[in-house]
């Protein structure tokens, strides 16, 4: 049996290479590993040795030869194939192991290896005859099977292809993300080109396989951009149950929240409250506990089997307040004190406690339908309502400025229609996902209730007609915020002056679908 190896991340390499030579594996090597192996003092070929040519044009050429190439792609199963070995003096290669440089840590042309993926996609093209390992975390599993049996079985060499060409994939597709991004080009594409480029390699790993999906007869997991790092990798859970889809789904969506409401109440205490994806309440308080009873009070029914995002550390004190509050799925802060997790665990077992790091930016938006996808870059919103104009006679006091902000915030991360009323630094009314504007202002209205008076309000669209804006009004709201654009602007505008309240426009609408 021969192998090859030529890696780049030479974890266990040595040692496994060690082990390949016990069973009486003849090694050939490459460059950095040969050296590695000769280092360890562990009997092999370079390849020079094997091909009778030297490494040229600055290593660019050393393993594309035909005593490499005929070596690992020759079928043993057909005569021509093994005679073609024999007539140019061809030894077959059984195994191969290669990995490639992580391209994207650090971009450039000299890093576009050429003769690692072409090794690598030839075994794993002969995966009937040739093992191809491309991690070293499959160097175990392999020299299990090579001792316990001699050869490797049919579904490893499969599962080992599989896992080669998801290898070369993600290494070319973080070619392509480089290229698109100025790479060796004097500048960057522009334009359309420039967010959504003609082609998109999006390789994922899959990071987690959750409970379940988003029903529990569906099968879900968790990837991630490989190569990539999310604040999910990071997340600690100290107790409760296996998080479902769900679970993180609604979860992103509350620790985002509860980070922009603190990012632009320039750290105060915030509190978001989850379900559905939807607010069902949020808020800023003088302590996060305060925060939280607030956040609770504008819509304790719907609180219930949500996702509570504390933006800070929950001690017992604030443990002991949401434990006496409805049964929480997941629980998400910054850090739990060990009593904080004793309590919570005590009166709610199945609540799962995560501690989390700040969220990663949001880059692209993908979302798939059947073989098509629609690809859209971030919402991203801004903290400063610096561009935002008052269109009333009615000017914002630096209350309704805060609670507009709010309502704003919340509104812009809440399905569609949506209208969002705040008073106070919190979220009070939250109307999410209808297919009328004015049924929308209703359900908030409706959740608000007295505290409507004297409330701001914000709508994630302009007001087609007055109608909406009247719903609010009649409920008591003196101030709100829409993005304008309508062709009934001015009609919006003046029921805003009969109705003597403050009135902005953004400029820009939010839809959330």
């Amino acid at each position: 049996m021969r192998a090859l190896l030529s890696v780049w991340d030479k974890t266990g390499v040595v040692e496994f290479a060690r082990g390949l030579e016990s069973l009486g594996v003849e090694l050939i090597a490459s460059g950095g590993t040969a050296q590695a192996l000769t280092d360890a003092g562990i009997v092999h070929l370079d390849v020079s040795d094997v091909t009778g040519s030297p490494e040229m044009l600055g290593g660019r050429v050393k393993t594309l030869h035909p005593k490499i190439h005929g070596g690992i792609l020759a079928d043993r199963s057909k005569a021509d194939h093994l005679s073609d070995l024999k007539a140019n003096d061809i030894s077959a290669i059984d195994l191969v192991v290669c990995n490639l440089y992580p391209f994207s840590s650090n971009p450039s042309v000299e890093l576009i290896d050429i003769g690692g993926p072409t090794m690598v996609r030839a075994a794993a093209k002969n995966h009937e005859h040739v093992g191809v390992v491309t991690n070293p975390e499959q160097y175990e599993l392999v020299l299990t099977e090579l001792r316990e049996h001699g050869t490797l079985s049919d579904a490893t060499r499969h599962a080992l292809a599989r896992a080669a060409f998801a290898h070369t994939a993600t290494y070319d597709a973080s070619i392509v993300a480089w290229l698109d991004g100025g790479g060796v080009l004097a500048t960057a594409p522009e334009g359309v080109d420039a967010v959504v480029p003609p082609t998109l390699h999006l390789t994922f790993e899959r990071a987690d396989v959750v409970r379940y999906g988003e029903n529990p007869h569906q099968t879900g997991a968790r990837y991630r951009l490989a190569g990539a790092t999310t604040w999910w990798d990071d997340v600690v859970q100290h107790a409760g149950t296996a998080l479902s889809y769900l679970n993180l789904f609604d979860a992103d969506a509350a620790w985002r929240l509860v980070h922009e409401l603190s990012l632009d109440a320039e750290g105060a205490p915030a509190v978001a409250i989850i379900k559905h994806a939807n607010a069902s309440g949020a808020a800023l308080g003088t302590t996060l506990a305060d925060a939280f009873g607030k956040a609770l009070a504008a819509d304790p029914t719907s609180a219930f089997g949500g996702i509570v995002a504390v933006g800070g550390e929950v001690d017992n004190a604030l443990a002991e307040v949401i434990a006496a509050g409805p049964q929480a799925d997941v629980i998400i802060a910054s850090s739990f004190t060990p009593e904080a997790i004793a309590t919570l665990v005590a009166r709610r077992k199945a609540t799962r406690l995560l501690s989390a790091t700040p969220p990663e930016a949001l880059s692209l938006s993908v979302r798939t339908f059947g073989n098509t996808a629609l690809i859209q870059n971030a919402d991203e919103l801004e903290a400063s309502p610096a561009t935002w104009r008052c269109v009333t006679e009615a000017q914002p006091t630096a209350e309704q400025w805060r609670d507009l902000k709010i309502a704003w915030r919340v509104c812009a991360r809440t399905t569609s229609n949506a209208i969002v009323i705040a008073r106070d630094g919190v979220a009070v009314g939250v109307g999410a996902g209808q297919q009328s504007r004015v049924v929308a202002a209703g359900i908030a209205t409706t959740k608000a209730g007295d505290l409507a008076h004297g409330a701001s309000a914000a709508s994630d669209a302009f007001f087609p007609f007055a109608d909406g804006l009247d719903a609010l009004t009649s409920a008591g709201v003196t101030a709100v915020v829409q993005p304008g654009g309508s062709v009934r602007d001015q009609e919006v505008i003046d029921a805003a002056n009969a109705a003597g309240i403050v009135m902005l426009m953004t400029g820009e609408r939010h839809f959330r679908h």
